[in-house]
């Protein structure tokens, strides 16, 4: 049973927010630690990668009764570019570029067109 206090279309959002947190550093977190043995890293990684499990399951088995699992799909693609692009100019110190903001601008594009009604033809 979905928590009542959060709107049936915001708590899919959040819950696959939280997942692409973790999943972000589960991926990626460990470029900042080089020097730790592979075996280790994977380790590590799996373990935050279930708790991402924990946040992105629930998100699409609530959010399916907002949601069409093809919207699922797009909105978790469009939240993870959002969170990596944050993730590498804050933790990795990469630089954001213009080429990225395109990039992650056209992939916007096809997801609006995931949520729009169908085009009539």
């Amino acid at each position: 049973m979905a928590p009542t206090f959060i709107p049936p279309n915001l708590l899919p959002v959040l819950l696959l927010l939280g997942s692409n947190i973790f999943m972000t550093f589960a991926w990626y977190g460990h470029l900042k630690f080089t020097d730790r043995p592979l075996w280790l890293v994977i380790v590590a990684s799996w373990s935050i990668a279930f708790v991402e499990y924990c946040f992105a399951v629930p998100a699409n088995r609530y959010g399916l009764a907002a949601y069409s699992a093809a919207e699922l799909k797009t909105m978790q693609e469009v939240i993870t570019l959002i969170v990596f692009a944050i993730f590498s100019v804050c933790y990795l110190g990469e630089r954001f570029t213009i080429n990225h903001a395109i990039g992650f601008m056209l992939i916007c594009a096809g997801a609006f067109f995931v949520f729009k009604s169908p085009i009539a033809v």
